[in-house]
Formats: C-alpha cells, structure tokens, sequence
C-alpha cells in the first residue's frame, strides 16, 4: 500500500507541476488608449520604472506607475523586466532617493485604479495582468511568463 500511495503522490506532484505555468499571470505594460506610443522594448521599459528615463522614444513625458510592493505581479515584472528582485529594487531606490537623483513609481492600489489613472493621465505607462485589460489602455510590450 505504501508504493501506491506514494505512485499517487508523485503523479499529483506532476500534474500540479503542468498546471502551475497556466495559473502564472502574463505580465503585459500598457498605456492609456489615448498615447501615441505603439510598442516599446523590455529595455526602455526598464529604464522608464528604473527612473533613468523621464520620457517615452517620442518624446513625451512618462510616468510609471507601480502595484502594491506586496503584489507578486510586481515581483514578476521587475524580475522578468529589470532583473532584480524586490531587495535589490528596495536598494536601488533608496539610494537614488537619497541622492535625489530620482524618485520611484507612484503606486497604484489594482488595476482598476491603473485603468482609472490611465484615462486621467494619457502620459503614464504601467503593467498588469493580461486579464486585465480592456479597450481603455493599449498593450505595448508583453512579458512573457
């Protein structure tokens, strides 16, 4: 009885392990509908939240917005786009804070609230799940999971 329980265990194990990249969100960086910009790379998103661009390929004004520090979203996007992890992202900002070379993302409570910003400031860039979005923002990069 042992061995089956343990075949039972393990076959769990791996079906849970197919399941887990679809239960993974896509993470996507969208705009208002009302921007200009049509696509961006991983790069120049980077540097827009990394603070070492103020300013879209195009020219006009960008302003990152962020999830909640406790959003696993956030960790996604920051991970997948920058490369660092949210110790690292805690180091970076503090010490261009205290610089004053630059300040962070203004954080926004959900996507609803990004959605609603969105509409308010046509300038601002964030990211969300796909899921998410809807005709009010358009996608400019995905990232993929």
């Amino acid at each position: 009885m042992p061995v089956l329980k343990l075949l039972r265990d393990v076959a769990m194990a791996a079906a849970l392990g197919l399941c887990a990249p679809a239960a993974m969100a896509e993470v996507v960086i969208v705009v208002s509908a009302k921007n200009g910009s049509a696509t961006l790379t991983e790069s120049q998103v980077a540097d827009i939240f990394l603070g070492r661009a103020a300013y879209y390929p195009s020219g006009g004004e960008a302003v990152p917005l962020d999830l909640p520090e406790d959003s696993p979203l956030r960790a996604d996007f920051y991970r997948d786009c920058t490369g660092k992890s949210a110790s690292q992202l805690r180091a970076y900002w503090s010490k261009l804070i205290f610089t004053g070379r630059a300040q962070p993302p203004r954080e926004m409570a959900d996507a609803a609230a990004i959605k609603r910003y969105l509409q308010l400031s046509p300038s601002a860039i964030a990211y969300m799940d796909r899921k998410d979005v809807d005709p009010s923002v358009k996608v400019v990069l995905s990232l993929r999971p």
